[in-house]
């Protein structure tokens, strides 16, 4: 039998009802499949709907930067604020899906404001159903992270076309601790841990507010202007996408120095996510195929009927190449 260590009862969260969010052990008897995809349901959870703060470390090559964050859940709304420790001052203040970033540049406080997304330890998608169809699970050893007890989970890809992960996971809070990023070399690429982590006793809200340089100006970054998607003057559509991803968004927009409309597509797994954009290609230069990486990061751009398809995200470069050239440019 699964034992539970403690015991939080949440309400709704974003149209999801928590019945019950209980820790898992394992110990005296062999995990099954079915109760390590729970465990890492329930982390997803934890991270939305438990209040805590705390302070991580995020590296990426030889850049590393802490973040101090800040995250209450009261019952129906998620309120959190990171904060950079390290270098040119920045902080993230979110309400449910609705992020504002506060950057320091130069005599200027700029901000601006960005559709949500699945930032530690809210990384874990709560429908795992895509995530199950291409990766499997693996229950690894306990190791102590910021003087907490937790169980190491393996999540490997099923193919060579995403990343697999390394996730150590509260014995007590169910909470994600550590997330660890792998390339198809078992290299490394990416790590963000906590060294400081605790619960919140109070839903006090005193500190969800910007506490960046208040001597300096604080001006909104241009946004960008949406479009319906029949300003994009080009037919087109998408064939054999790679294995599992599939399109959770799409956007027409202006972008600033460019004369004509871009179309934006997100493509995601469940974990792993690309962006694909689609615009005329420029007619003062040629306009070369490119593919790079950078870190955990992939590009690619190449020219399909006059159009320059450019595909970006964080998985494999065969991913990006695969995904942008699934696009169909009609003459």
């Amino acid at each position: 039998m699964i034992s539970s260590s403690r015991v939080f009862l949440a309400k709704p969260l974003a149209g999801i009802t928590l019945f019950v969010l209980c820790v898992t052990s394992f110990a005296g008897h062999a995990a099954t499949d079915d109760e390590l995809w729970v465990m890492l349901q329930k982390a997803a959870v934890a991270a939305r709907a438990l209040s805590y703060e705390g302070v991580f470390v995020c590296q990426t090559g030889q850049q590393a930067k802490a973040v101090q964050i800040t995250h209450l859940f009261d019952g129906r709304n998620e309120f959190s604020r990171n904060v950079v420790l390290d270098g040119a001052s920045r902080e993230v203040l979110s309400q449910g899906s609705n992020l504002v970033i506060y950057n320091a540049k130069n005599e200027k406080i700029v901000i601006e404001k960005k559709r949500g997304q699945n930032m530690f330890p809210a990384m874990l998608p709560l429908n795992f159903d895509a995530i199950k169809e291409n990766y499997t699970v693996h229950l690894s050893t306990h190791e102590r992270v910021a003087d907490r007890q937790a169980q190491i989970l393996f999540l490997e890809p099923k193919d060579r076309l995403r990343y697999s992960y390394k996730f150590w996971i509260d014995d007590e809070y169910g909470l994600l601790l550590k997330s660890v990023r792998f390339n198809q070399r078992s290299e490394i690429i990416e790590s963000i841990g906590f060294n400081r982590v605790s619960l919140l006793n109070s839903v006090a809200l005193d500190w969800f507010t910007p506490r960046i340089d208040s001597k300096k100006n604080y001006v909104m970054a241009d946004e960008p202007v949406i479009l319906p998607d029949g300003k994009l003057s080009v037919t087109w559509e998408i064939k054999e996408l790679p294995a599992g991803y599939r399109k959770v968004d799409q956007i027409v927009r202006m972008v600033p120095g460019k004369p004509y409309p871009v179309m934006h597509m997100i493509f995601s797994d469940g974990l792993a996510s690309v962006s694909l954009f689609i615009e005329p290609t420029n007619k003062s230069g040629k306009t070369k195929v490119a593919l790079a990486s950078s870190g955990y990061t992939s590009f690619y751009a190449g020219v399909n009927n006059g159009y320059l398809v450019t595909a970006v995200g964080e998985v494999p470069e065969a991913t990006v190449v695969q995904i942008a050239n699934a696009v169909v440019i009609g003459k």
